[in-house]
């Protein structure tokens, strides 16, 4: 989806409502090698419905990753999602982008719920209007400026500059580009469930057709283990990490039926697209997020949607020294990573 060209490296940090996670990488020639990758848990009190509970927690978190890693790179690129940004495909009269760049403003007033003065606005021109060729089609992103200053606090405080600040799933979408080969012609639907919110955006030959952020994620089965069998969240997380091992029957159902809500939700998002699609329909779904690796999980989609549904795999191209990363942990933590590695190809001073 970016264009990079030789511009000052960043590392990537993914601030989730669960876990920090971090990744460095160097590209040469068009190949990406792994330097850094880490991950550190947060307390569930420290991030709530996307907005930054408790900075401090967070910072420490962010710090302990830069040490234990020993990154000395100092500019960050982070993303955000769910209620923190909205992304509009729009219709605009066609222009260029440097006289977008001009009316942009006046034009996302119309789509933007918010004082226009409070938003930070992004756009990508998709391509022209099928119906009309005197339009085009513009990927309009808006950001309140008050989320934007929290991360900018946190990662000032952590010694780093935040350089570029993304959307989670257009970088799930620049991992799936740079390690997934897939025809022009195939419409993908990449679906990134992390803890607390789920993106899925719809893809085809590198342009979005179609994203949505959906409030519900991971959360959802520890709540769920602890309401219907009794237990605290703490033993809640185990078993439901455990699942694959213990095999209890009733845990089994509880997350039978947790799958089903999530699953409809995908299904839900996708008939949406569907009916707007003419003959773009989805042919394939691609799994990322920690909560993608749920018992069970993968195959309800599958029976679902009837479509065939993978993992990314956020390392498959990427170049590593098994001495420095054990292939066994990268696809342990692969599924974490989307959101980071598609940080981590980021360049300053990118659009």
């Amino acid at each position: 989806m970016f264009f990079l060209n030789k511009k000052k490296e960043v590392i990537g940090i993914d601030i989730g409502s669960s876990s920090i996670k971090l990744l460095q990488l160097k590209e040469q020639k068009g190949v990406y090698t792994l330097l850094n990758a880490g991950i550190v848990p947060l307390p569930s009190e420290a991030i709530v419905d996307n907005t930054l509970m408790d900075s401090f927690l967070i910072v420490e978190a962010v710090k302990k990753l830069i040490s234990s890693l020993g990154v000395k790179v100092k500019d960050v690129a982070c993303s955000i999602s769910g209620n923190s940004v909205i992304i509009r495909k729009i219709i605009l009269p066609a222009m260029s982008a440097e006289e977008l760049e001009e009316q942009i403003t006046w034009e996302a007033e119309q789509y933007i719920p918010f004082d226009i003065n409070d938003v930070n606005i992004d756009f990508q021109i998709l391509s022209a209007d099928i119906a009309d060729p005197s339009k085009m089609n513009v990927l309009l992103v808006a950001s309140k400026k008050d989320i934007i200053n929290d991360y900018v606090v946190v990662f000032n405080e952590a010694g780093l500059q935040l350089s570029v600040v993304d959307v989670d799933s257009f970088a799930v979408q620049n991992t799936f580009e740079i390690n997934h080969d897939i025809k022009p012609e195939d419409i993908i639907a990449l679906v990134n469930i992390g803890a607390s919110v789920m993106n899925i955006n719809v893809v085809k030959n590198g342009i979005t057709l179609f994203t949505r952020d959906v409030q519900m994620g991971g959360n959802l089965y520890t709540e769920e283990i602890q309401k219907q069998m009794g237990v605290g969240s703490t033993d809640a997380e185990s078993m439901k990490m455990l699942v694959h091992e213990t095999l209890d029957p009733e845990l089994i159902s509880v997350i039978g039926k947790v799958n089903e809500n999530i699953t409809q939700e995908i299904r839900r998002s996708l008939d949406f697209y569907n009916s707007t699609a003419n003959d773009d329909r989805v042919t394939g779904v691609y799994l990322s997020g920690g909560c993608s690796k749920i018992y069970n999980l993968q195959k309800a989609i599958n029976e679902k949607l009837s479509l065939p549904v993978e993992m990314i795999n956020p390392f498959a191209k990427l170049k590593y020294n098994e001495k420095d990363f054990d292939p066994e942990y990268l696809q342990e933590i692969g599924p974490f990573m989307a959101v980071t590695v598609g940080l981590a190809i980021r360049r300053v001073g990118d659009k």
